[in-house]
């Protein structure tokens, strides 16, 4: 049965967060010959890289057209198109792209589908058609472990009632933890715990339901770096747990490359001016976007802070958010030629990877992490999100990374301890466990011959 070859349907969520981890391990499973059937929407489709010429031929690009919503922007196919108020809209979008899956399915007659946390009716769906079911979790091992079992997060036996109980480890994690949310962290949550949205599903509601109707769990993580918390899943879950690696990112070829270029030519002219492993490179992903006065405090510590910097910022989420953030009246003035703000498109693997990069403020994704541990680029961490607080604890535990202090209510911060964090882990004596630290750690998470092995799980299940 080693020798089978497999059709593989794989459907992410519609966040880019979610689509790169489903398609770097949709190459690692095309790369030994299997089929993989890639399905989205069609602008999320057009925005994916060009595929490696190795795996193009096992990889097809399925296009479902997202059902029009009433108050869903056009051309809103993703959750960096719509402000975060929006998102509810684009999964009731996303639910109703059930039936033109399932006469995918009926068509193609996959032995497998990878499916994420928001189509918690693929389960049902795929086993009355005989398909194996995989659940690709891209949270982390500790992220689902404190989650908790199917029935907690569906509300059918909670164990957690109120915000407070998500402030410590759950009674299941039977070892000495300081993985939790901080009150700020649940409170930005609550809306995720919540059915009150025009989907009518909440998202714990999603990831319960999914989980238990799945043959198999698979999680972005490696046995060698976090194995008492896939315990932790295969306990509370009762079904086999399996770490396909931590998907360090790939760099593609694209289409528009030569425009690409042109970006990268002058980030690139910069940052060769600058002396080495002295910038502070800041970026928040595609989802996180800090509030006006947040925006404020970064800049004054960045400035503080006395280091070159080359900061990122989204400063809107898609054309139909009003709520653009600004920079504060001066500063660009005060930073010239010792800072870059960028409000467009950077391409965040080639940055980190430049020598001038010493130092990584980041929102704690965990793509943009293991994007840092490739380059050996110790963290700074400011959480807004979703996982985004539990991946800090991991980092904190692991001194890999060390988080802006923050009140503990409302997560304010300064830009004094905005300056302060990134000279401790960039510059001063006290923070050299935190550079040291990624270093130590880059094998766990880049070694090819570990991503290579993440099919054996699946073909032995098959057989």
């Amino acid at each position: 049965m080693a020798d089978k070859k497999l059709h593989i349907v794989m459907f992410p969520w519609l966040a880019f967060g979610h689509i790169f981890p489903y398609l770097e391990l949709a190459n690692l499973i095309a790369q030994k010959g299997h089929l993989i059937s890639f399905v989205s929407t069609p602008r999320n489709i057009q925005r994916l890289p060009k595929l490696p010429p190795n795996v193009a031929s096992h990889l097809q690009l399925i296009e479902l057209p997202l059902p029009k919503l009433h108050n869903l922007p056009d051309n809103a196919e993703a959750t960096t198109d719509v402000p975060y108020n929006v998102v509810h809209l684009l999964k009731k979008a996303y639910d109703a792209l059930e039936p033109p899956l399932t006469s995918f399915l009926e068509s193609s007659n996959p032995d497998w589908i990878f499916y994420d946390f928001a189509p918690y009716w693929v389960g049902p769906l795929a086993s009355k058609l005989g398909i194996k079911t995989v659940f690709f979790s891209i949270f982390t091992a500790p992220t689902m472990g404190f989650l908790g079992s199917p029935s907690d997060l569906m509300g059918t036996d909670p164990i957690r009632k109120k915000p407070e109980n998500f402030l410590v480890p759950p009674p299941w994690v039977p070892f000495p933890t300081t993985v939790a949310f901080r009150y700020f962290e649940i409170m930005r949550l609550s809306d995720s715990l919540s059915d009150d949205n025009d989907s009518g599903v909440s998202d714990a509601y999603r990831f319960g339901a999914t989980i238990q109707n799945c043959d198999i769990v698979a999680v972005r993580s490696c046995s060698e770096f976090e194995p008492e918390w896939i315990q932790v899943m295969e306990n509370i879950y009762q079904k086999p747990v399996l770490p396909v690696g931590q998907l360090p990112s790939t760099t593609y070829d694209d289409d528009d490359e030569e425009k690409k270029n042109d970006t990268w030519r002058w980030m690139k002219d910069w940052l060769d001016q600058q002396r080495k492993g002295t910038v502070v490179y800041v970026a928040f992903g595609s989802e996180a976007k800090p509030s006006q006065e947040e925006v404020r405090e970064i800049a004054l510590g960045l400035e503080k802070s006395g280091l070159p910097f080359f900061w990122v910022l989204r400063i809107q989420r898609g054309p139909y958010d009003e709520d653009v953030l600004k920079l504060p009246d001066g500063f660009e003035d005060r930073i010239r030629g010792r800072g870059v703000v960028c409000t467009s498109w950077a391409p965040q693997l080639k940055i980190l990877g430049h020598e001038s990069v010493g130092g990584f403020l980041t929102h704690s994704g965990w793509t943009s992490v293991v994007e840092a541990i490739q380059n050996s680029k110790p963290l700074v961490l400011l959480t807004y999100l979703s996982d985004q607080g539990l991946n800090a604890r991991v980092l904190e535990e692991k001194r890999m990374g060390y988080s802006i202090p923050r009140d503990e209510r409302d997560g304010s911060f300064t830009s004094d301890s905005v300056a302060e964090s990134l000279r401790l882990v960039m510059v001063e004596e006290e923070g050299r466990i935190y550079r040291d630290k990624i270093k130590e750690v880059k094998d766990l998470f880049v070694n090819r011959e570990r991503q290579n092995s993440v099919t054996k799980g699946i073909q032995s299940t098959d057989c």
